[in-house]
C-alpha cells in the first residue's frame, strides 16, 4: 500500500505542475533511495516496481517539458536490446516464465535509458541538485535505522567472513551495502557543500557518513563499501585541483580528518567483529587461511559468460537466457552479478556496442558541462557498482543519468571551485 500510495502521489503531482519544477526527477529520486526499504520491509508490490515507477514518473517529465536532441542516442541504446529479446523468446526454456526472465534482465538498462533522456543536458543550479540529493538520501536514513533496530549486536553474530544477512537487517548484504554506499556519496555531498553556515548541520551530515560506513562495512559485502569511498573520494580530489589555494587548504583538512575518522571507524569494526572484517578484506576465510575464491564466486559467473560471449559473439544468447545456459554449461545456478559481462553474453556485438556508448557518453558531455563537479563520482558509482551488483537495483541507473545534468552555478550557490 505504501509503495503504490508513492506512485499515485508522484503522479498526481508531476502532471498536476507539469514538471515545472523538476518533480518528476525528485520524485524519482526518493523511489531510488526507498527502494530497498520497501524490498526488505515487505511493502514493495514486486522486485523491480522502482523501476517502473521511476521510468513512469520520468516518462511523464519527459511527455511535459521534452528530451535534448543529443538524448536520441539512447532511444539507439534501447533498440539495441531489441535482437537479444527476440533470440531470448526463441531460446528460453520451455517451463520458464519469458516474461519475468526477459524483464529481470532489461528493466535496469531501460530505466538507465528513459533517465538518461530525461537528464541529458538539462539544466539545473546546484540548489535545485540539493534538493535531489536531500530526496535520495533521506529514504537511505531510514534503511540505516531499520538495520541498526532490526540487526543484534554486531559481536553476537559475526562468526565468518562471509556476507552477513544478521548484520545487514535480515536484508541481502550486497543490495544493503549498495544503498549505504550510495549513502555515504550523498551525505559526503551534503557534508561538503550544502552544510554552510551551519555547524549543527556540518556536524548532523558528517556523522550520519560514519554511521554509514560503519553499518556498510559490517554488511561483509565489499562492493558497496569501495564504491561510496571512491566516489567520494574523487569528487573531493575534483573540487581540490579546480580550487583556489585558500579552499584547498580547506579541503586538505577535510581530507585529514576523514582520513582519520575513517581509521577509526575501521577499528571499531574490527573490534565488534573480532578481527573478521580484516580477514574478510585481505580475502581470507575465520581461521585467516587465503581463499582462492577472490570475489565469492562473482569470477566464475563473469567467465562463463564471456565463455558464452565467445561461442556467440554476433547477437549473443538472448535475453534472459545467461543464467539457464550456465546451469548448462556448470551446473551453476546464479543470475549475474555483472552488468557488462552480462550484456556481451547476451547481445554479443550489440552488447558491446552499447556498453561503449555508456562509457563514453558521459566523458564527451564533460566536455560540453565542465561545471558538472558531480559527473566523475556519478559515473564511477554506477561503473563500480554494474560490476558487483549488475542492476539489481535502481540506483547505479539513475545516478549515471545525473552525470548527464548541466549544472549552473548562481552567486548564491558557488562552488569551491569558484570562492
Amino acid at each position: 500500500m505504501i509503495a503504490i500510495s508513492i506512485f499515485l502521489y508522484g503522479s498526481f503531482i508531476i502532471n498536476k505542475n507539469k514538471d515545472k519544477n523538476n518533480e518528476a526527477l525528485l520524485f524519482s529520486s526518493y523511489v531510488v533511495g526507498a527502494e530497498v526499504l520497501l524490498r526488505m520491509t515487505g511493502t514493495s508490490v514486486f522486485n523491480e516496481f522502482a523501476k517502473y515507477v521511476v521510468i513512469i514518473f520520468l516518462f511523464y517529465g519527459i511527455v511535459h517539458k521534452g528530451f535534448s536532441k543529443k538524448a536520441i542516442i539512447y532511444v539507439f541504446f534501447i533498440l539495441l536490446f531489441v535482437p537479444g529479446i527476440y533470440i531470448g523468446i526463441q531460446n528460453l526454456n520451455f517451463d520458464t516464465n519469458i516474461r519475468k526472465a526477459i524483464a529481470f534482465n532489461i528493466s535496469g538498462p531501460i530505466t538507465l535509458a528513459v533517465a538518461s533522456i530525461y537528464c541529458y543536458g538539462k539544466e539545473m543550479s546546484l540548489n535545485q541538485l540539493k534538493s535531489v540529493f536531500i530526496a535520495l538520501g533521506l529514504p537511505i536514513v531510514s534503511i540505516l535505522t531499520y538495520v541498526i533496530f532490526y540487526s543484534p549486536s554486531v559481536k553476537d553474530v559475526v562468526t565468518g567472513t562471509h556476507s552477513n544477512f544478521v548484520t545487514s537487517g535480515g536484508f541481502g548484504p550486497n543490495q544493503i551495502s549498495t544503498i549505504l554506499g550510495l549513502g555515504i556519496l550523498v551525505f559526503f555531498v551534503l557534508f561538503l557543500l550544502y552544510s554552510k553556515p551551519s555547524k549543527r548541520l556540518l556536524f548532523l551530515n558528517f556523522l550520519i557518513v560514519i554511521f554509514m560506513a560503519y553499518r556498510a562495512i559490517v554488511t561483509f559485502s565489499r562492493g558497496g563499501v569501495y564504491t561510496g569511498l571512491t566516489s567520494s573520494f574523487v569528487l573531493l580530489l575534483f573540487l581540490y585541483f579546480y580550487s583556489n589555494s585558500k579552499v584547498k587548504y580547506i579541503l586538505f583538512r577535510v581530507l585529514t580528518l576523514v582520513f582519520f575518522i575513517g581509521i577509526l571507524v575501521w577499528s571499531y569494526s574490527a573490534i565488534q567483529t573480532n578481527g573478521m572484517i580484516q580477514n574478510r578484506y585481505q580475502n581470507k576465510d575465520a581461521l585467516g587461511r587465503v581463499k582462492q575464491d577472490k570475489l565469492g564466486g562473482r569470477e566464475k559467473i563473469a567467465e562463463t559468460e564471456i565463455q558464452m560471449f565467445l561461442e556467440n559473439p554476433l547477437l549473443g544468447i538472448g535475453i534472459g537466457k545467461n543464467k539457464e545456459y550456465r546451469e548448462e554449461m556448470t551446473g551453476i545456478v546464479a543470475a549475474s552479478h555483472n552488468e557488462l559481462t552480462r550484456m556481451l553474453a547476451e547481445q554479443g556485438l550489440l552488447g558491446v556496442l552499447g556498453l561503449l556508448l555508456l562509457l563514453l557518453v558521459p566523458i564527451l558531455h564533460f566536455f560540453e558541462n565542465k561545471e558538472n563537479i558531480f559527473l566523475f563520482s556519478f559515473y564511477l558509482f554506477w561503473l563500480l557498482t554494474i560490476n558487483h551488483a549488475a542492476m539489481r537495483i535502481a540506483a547505479p541507473a539513475f545516478i549515471y543519468a545525473l552525470s548527464l545534468l548541466k549544472v549552473t552555478f548562481t552567486n548564491e550557490t558557488k562552488t569551491p571551485i569558484h570562492r
